[in-house]
């Protein structure tokens, strides 16, 4: 059979998931008849709930004759681990560009990582029938793209197709608003080469993903790269050095159809499977005959850039939620994502009961967080600070990344101003029609830790902005982090209307009549700068007289202020921490006894 292997690429919110959906339709994947969920792709609860792909997955479907496996790729920069390695995998790759938005940042980081492996791309301009089209003007910053990239010649001369992935249907004519995807699979088949590999060589295979089953075990998912492999043939693993890390046998062996993985008795070069058999071997190792002593070139991967500790919840309220809260099952959990996401770099702090987690950004690490407490963990988070590094010349660098704003002109003021305080440099601003300005800066990555948040409110929720890791800079010195202190709750009990009534007037709250509360906890935010210890549980006084007028007043009460995973995360300042179990998200100080902090405040000051 003929085989053709793609990867879908494209900006977070550009359309993969929703035209991969169309693909399987029109192939015939599915019967006319059987009911599929929307974003079939998207099979993660996070991914589903925020619309977002986070891991990639394979796919396949069969279109006259042609096996084509798909890759449906990540398009957010904290996810990049996975893509990169997905890349080596495929021989073409689709890059999908929303014909209003544009070429954005994650388009650039992908293509770029796909024109550095001499893949030559189809180009498809999705949502033509978004009203603010403007398709030539997409064509154009596309090729734009290409150039700046340094595209080969070959790679310049891409096909173009324009399409709808929600209705389903791809043209050559930038002018068509109805038909099929026939033009999109047979420029696949056209375009694509067939995997060039030898057959008749050793098996050999690289590892690029790795997931889990109850059963089997570990399974290895990649590329065939060379000869074949039968169920039960004697392997064994290299590491990038050439190491034999373990040898076994390969005790399933799975190709995938649809949705589906099926086992399959053999495989052979340019196939993408799964395998089981192995219990060490990981991402990027060489999995291959007992004959083969020369390990594959492994892509290298960008290193973490943001890096949160993850300790054992020691509130006054540990276990009360959770049923995984023991560093044990903390440090077994984190040590296993690692193993699957190279991404993330786990270490173990000093005091067995902390581990420092490294990983590319807020939201990879936020998906974690979030990951863990739905499987029942408890967890006491950080605040994330940046990885520093050093030049040649010893001199302290720091991460910078590339951020793409899209504003309502009436915000932009506003935007540069707050961008200039946290020491990003203005690169680039330009009207992108519809009233709206397109603003690129170069920011440090420590500036944008907890910005987005304030950068919602300061643009109504109408500003749009991507973020891109683009190198190690000079250090740019201080940034002025939160202006604001914390109210601070100075005992146990319940929060009381007749309490929290008065502490509204001292800035906002975080809790609402009733919440259980520890001393120490964080229950608002202060309208000063400075934290401030208040008590809010004290109770009405109850007495024989009645109040003079006769009647007490109600306490009507603000609707307390509700934090998210990532805006608590982004909040809270270097003394204090994210309680994080499976039902409640809590702030507090890091000591929870006063003197502590004061003590931990003094020490600080003196060094």
């Amino acid at each position: 059979m003929n085989l053709r292997n793609i990867a879908i690429i494209a900006h977070v919110d550009h359309g993969k998931t929703t035209l991969v959906d169309q693909l399987f339709r029109q192939s015939g994947t599915f019967r006319e008849n059987q009911r599929v969920e929307e974003r079939v792709m998207d099979s993660n609860d996070l991914e589903r709930e925020r619309g977002i792909t986070i891991l990639a997955k394979p796919t396949s479907i069969e279109w006259e004759g042609t096996r084509i496996n798909i890759v449906d790729t990540p398009g957010h920069a904290d996810f990049g681990g996975e893509v990169e390695r997905i890349l080596s995998m495929v021989d073409g790759v689709i890059l999908l560009v929303d014909s209003a938005e544009g070429a954005m940042p994650q388009t650039k980081f992908v293509t770029g990582k796909a024109l550095a492996l001499g893949l030559r791309p189809i180009v498809v301009v999705n949502k033509v029938d978004r009203s603010d089209a403007r398709i030539q003007e997409v064509l154009d910053e596309v090729f734009d793209l290409f150039v700046t990239l340094e595209a080969s010649d070959e790679q310049l001369d891409f096909p173009v197709l324009y399409a709808s992935g929600r209705n389903g249907y791809a043209s050559t004519d930038m002018d068509a608003r109805e038909g099929t995807l026939r033009p999109m699979f047979e420029t696949i088949v056209n375009h694509v080469p067939p995997p060039n590999l030898d057959k008749d060589a050793p098996f050999t295979f690289l590892v690029t993903l790795l997931d889990r089953d109850n059963f089997l075990g570990r399974i290895l998912t990649g590329r065939v790269n060379s000869g074949t492999v039968k169920l039960n043939q004697p392997i064994h693993a290299m590491d990038n050095d050439g190491k034999i890390v373990e040898t076994g046998r390969a005790s399933k062996i799975m190709s995938f159809r649809g949705l589906d993985r099926v086992p399959v008795d053999e495989a052979k070069a340019g196939d993408i499977i799964s395998m089981a058999g192995l219990t060490v071997a990981t991402v990027s190792n060489t999995i291959s005959d007992t004959s083969v002593l020369e390990p594959l070139h492994a892509q290298p991967i960008d290193p973490p850039t943001l890096s949160m500790r993850f300790a054992v919840n020691d509130s006054p309220m540990a276990g009360r939620e959770g049923s995984k809260v023991t560093s044990r099952m903390i440090r077994d959990r984190l040590f296993r994502e690692a193993e699957s996401n190279v991404a993330i770099k786990v270490t173990e702090a000093a005091d067995r009961d902390s581990y420092e987690v490294a990983g590319r950004g807020e939201l990879q690490l936020g998906v974690l967080i979030e990951t863990m407490r739905r499987e029942g963990f408890e967890l006491g988070i950080s605040r994330p600070r940046v990885l520093f590094g050093e030049d040649e010349d010893g001199k302290k660098t720091e991460p910078y990344e590339t951020v793409v704003i899209d504003v309502d002109e009436e915000h932009s003021g506003t935007v540069v101003e707050k961008m200039n305080l946290r020491k990003a440099e203005l690169t680039d601003m330009r009207p992108s029609g519809g009233g709206k300005t397109r603003i690129t800066f170069s920011a440090p990555s420590r500036g944008l830790i907890g910005y987005h948040g304030e950068f919602l409110s300061d643009t109504r929720g109408t500003g749009i902005m991507n973020r891109l890791f683009e190198k190690y800079g000079p250090h740019k010195g201080n940034i002025e982090g939160r202006k604001n202190g914390v109210l601070i709750s100075n005992g146990a009990g319940e929060a009381n209307s007749y309490a929290l009534g008065p502490l509204e007037e001292r800035g906002i709250l975080f809790v609402g009549h009733g919440e259980a509360l520890y001393e120490g906890m964080i229950i608002g935010e202060n309208a000063k700068t400075d934290d401030l210890e208040v008590n809010p549980m004290k109770a009405k006084q109850l007495t024989n007289f009645r109040a003079s007028g006769g009647k007490d007043d109600a306490i009507r009460l603000t609707p307390p202020k509700k934090m998210t995973l990532e805006q608590a995360i982004a909040y809270i300042d270097d003394d204090e921490m994210v309680e994080v179990t499976p039902k409640s998200i809590r702030l507090r100080k890091r000591h929870l006894d006063p003197h502590e902090r004061k003590r931990a405040s003094r020490a600080k000051q003196a060094a």
